[in-house]
């Protein structure tokens, strides 16, 4: 199986002319933040006067030019970075800023990549099933950091230590709980701060004045269907992409005030983390005032049994709570229970454009699902 993984980025690499070395790669690896760090990086890099390609989740970009990540797969197949880097090369790109993922890794997505820049953001359980335990899941990550000339590394992870090890180049840490450098950003929780961080210290491995960075991360909007406001009267209606047990508790944490908070929240299917359905249950019955369970992606599970699942993380003595499989009408019940000073947070999904179910791919899109239903119930 290694040789065939293997073969295929050997194979793109000459076919595509190795264009990895025609231009700096910066990875960005870890559980969460991944993509929020891929688009302010690729911000700060903009503002100081390079040309920036970057892949995430969301989004390809080549320049100006950008366009959706319609893949259903954070970091491409080996053939199509290749072809990528062959194009952002030839559009004369001097960086290219990527998610590096775990599966990607175990794949060998990232053979014939130079990586200039890698960066960790963080690591909690993600992929157990996938990876056969947590360590494997890390060992995977780890993979990046011994080709990589230069590491970042956020110092208030326990795993700091273990991912700095292997970079043998220049070495660069962030740290919020220690001090770092100065930064203001509008983009809200603790865990955007690290992002930020993150973000600022590629700028700063690449000679980036540090004026350019703050003013940058001053300026960002942010990243759609990441903490997203989508409605802001009569209640906020929030939309992220929270899907493992660590980001919904930071979100939850985050939003979470002395108004009422209605969540809606599923799980992916298809056999991916289900150890995490109960716990993410657990957490939403801690934070949340009324608790709208949803599919997120069932793909070939049955729907039910997901929602059951996390449902057995939830204490009987929750109250309001609601099983709705249909997502569309899942978002409708969250707008018509929720009330002026409440906040609903739809997780799961942020701005992904695909709904994946065991019939096929449905066109999808919470935010746009939000506004539409909100015109139908309110305008």
């Amino acid at each position: 199986m290694s040789f065939y993984h293997q073969m295929w980025p050997a194979l793109g690499a000459v076919i595509y002319g190795f264009p990895a070395k025609k231009i700096k790669i910066i990875g960005i690896t870890g559980t969460n933040g991944k993509t929020t760090v891929v688009h302010l990086a690729t911000e700060i890099l903009e503002a100081a006067g390079y040309k920036v390609a970057s892949i995430s989740s969301l989004r390809f970009k080549i320049g100006e030019k950008e366009w959706k990540n319609g893949l259903k797969m954070t970091m491409p197949g080996r053939m199509k970075i290749q072809k990528f880097l062959r194009q952002a090369a030839d559009a004369q790109c001097q960086y290219v800023v990527m998610e590096v993922t775990s599966e990607g890794i175990k794949q060998y997505r990232h053979k014939f990549l130079d990586f200039d820049v890698a960066v960790f953001t963080n690591l909690t359980p993600e992929h157990i099933e996938s990876h056969g335990g947590l360590e494997n899941y890390k060992r995977a990550k780890g993979e990046l950091f011994k080709i990589a000339k230069t590491a970042i590394i956020n110092l208030d992870d326990e795993n700091a230590e273990y991912f700095s090890a292997f970079c043998k180049g220049k070495k660069y840490g962030y740290s919020i709980e220690s001090g770092s450098i100065d930064i203001v950003t509008p983009l809200p929780g603790k865990f955007n701060l690290y992002n930020a961080l993150a973000a600022a210290y590629v700028g700063l491995s690449q000679g980036v004045d540090m004026e350019v960075i703050k003013n940058t991360l001053e300026k960002s909007k942010g990243v759609p269907g990441r903490m997203e406001v989508v409605i802001k009267e009569p209640f906020p209606v929030i939309v992220d992409y929270a899907h493992t047990p660590d980001a919904l508790e930071k979100v939850y944490k985050t939003v979470r005030g002395s108004h009422k908070l209605v969540c809606v929240l599923g799980a992916a299917g298809g056999g991916r983390d289900k150890w995490k359905r109960p716990q993410m249950g657990k957490i939403a019955a801690h934070y949340c005032d009324e608790i709208i369970l949803t599919n997120e992606d069932p793909y070939d599970e049955d729907p039910g049994r997901i929602l059951s699942e996390i449902k057995s993380g939830i204490s009987p003595s929750v109250l309001k709570l609601y099983e709705i499989l249909d997502r569309r009408e899942a978002i409708k019940k969250a707008l018509q229970v929720a009330r002026r000073g409440d906040t609903v947070i739809i997780t799961g999904k942020g701005a992904e454009p695909w709904l994946m179910t065991k019939e096929g791919r449905v066109s999808w899109d919470d935010r746009e699902i939000v506004r539409t239903t909100y015109r139908e119930l309110f305008d």
